[in-house]
């Protein structure tokens, strides 16, 4: 069962969709080869992970973003498909859990390293859902495996008598889904937050994503009741550490708002966010031009 504040219907396409950090990652030879595939962690005794192991840019074109099983006697709620190629081993590492079928899918936001395997999935039935922002994202981007239901503000999937509770917020695109496990808690943010350590955190300007915004999602993330945090990439963290990587990108933030003011050239803020946060280099260091734009 689903149960949404705000409902929208939407017809179904099927073309094709790379984000951007794939592209990326798939770009020239020399790349960095995959880290070991991904394995199953334990959260509770009815909620798993399906993470990656030593994730890096190459890892989003094999293996995706992490997955959450959420066992019911009734099915499966999946949180992110990973990506296309992943979709046998995702079903192989399911069947060591439970027998019990896949019945809704719930994707984080449109990128293709967390919805890619969205379009094999939904030809076997299972529903898909996500926040009609992030739809449009997938529609904009000619993806397959668009959902047929997307979500404004809030909704709820109950199955099996276990609920997961959707809150929709704005921070890595304009439309990102906070899965919520009550009985667990335990909350899942996609990329909102990432934690491996070669994946750094990022803002997709072109999905319409904020750091502004992506501060203001978090401090709403953390009056929710939860002591388990999933990430998009990487192993999941505590509460507090959350509050700790709130704490560090938000004087991120004001430090460029500081050398803005300063009349700091685009290197020099470069320079010092590596030095002062070792942020700022590698496939975070395309975020500082807009970084800068929005926090003048």
């Amino acid at each position: 069962m689903v149960q949404m504040s705000k409902l929208r219907l939407f017809p179904v396409f099927a073309t094709l969709f790379l984000v951007g950090a794939v592209a990326q990652a798939q770009a020239g030879p020399g790349r960095p080869a995959p880290g070991p595939p991904p394995s199953l962690i334990k959260v509770k005794d009815d909620l798993y992970i399906l993470q990656n192991g030593n994730s890096n840019m190459a890892d989003l074109v094999t293996y995706g973003g992490n997955a959450t099983f959420y066992l019911t006697d009734a099915g499966v709620i999946l949180v992110d498909s990973k990506s296309d190629g992943e979709h046998d081993d995702l079903l192989a590492k399911l069947k060591t859990l439970t027998d019990k079928p896949i019945k809704y899918v719930i994707l984080t936001h449109n990128h293709g390293d967390h919805s890619g395997g969205a379009a094999k999935l939904q030809a076997m039935g299972v529903t898909l859902l996500i926040s009609a922002a992030d739809r449009e994202n997938m529609l904009r981007g000619n993806q397959k495996g668009i959902p047929d239901l997307g979500y404004i503000g809030q909704a709820q999937v109950v199955l099996g008598g276990k609920e997961v509770q959707l809150r929709e917020f704005r921070g890595h695109t304009r439309g990102d889904t906070v899965a919520y496990f009550p009985a667990n808690r335990v909350v899942c943010l996609g990329d909102l937050l990432t934690t491996a350590d070669t994946i750094p955190m990022i803002v997709n300007y072109g999905d319409g994503g904020s750091w502004t915004d992506w501060s203001k999602s978090i401090d709403e993330v953390l009056k929710m009741d939860f002591d388990v945090v999933i990430p998009g990439h990487g192993p999941s963290v505590t509460k507090a550490q959350l509050r700790d990587i709130r704490t560090k990108f938000g004087a991120i933030q004001e430090r460029v708002r500081t050398m803005n003011r300063e009349k700091k050239t685009q290197d020099e803020i470069t320079q010092t966010l590596v030095k002062e946060f070792n942020w700022g280099a590698g496939p975070s260091a395309g975020q500082i031009p807009g970084m800068m734009l929005e926090l003048r």
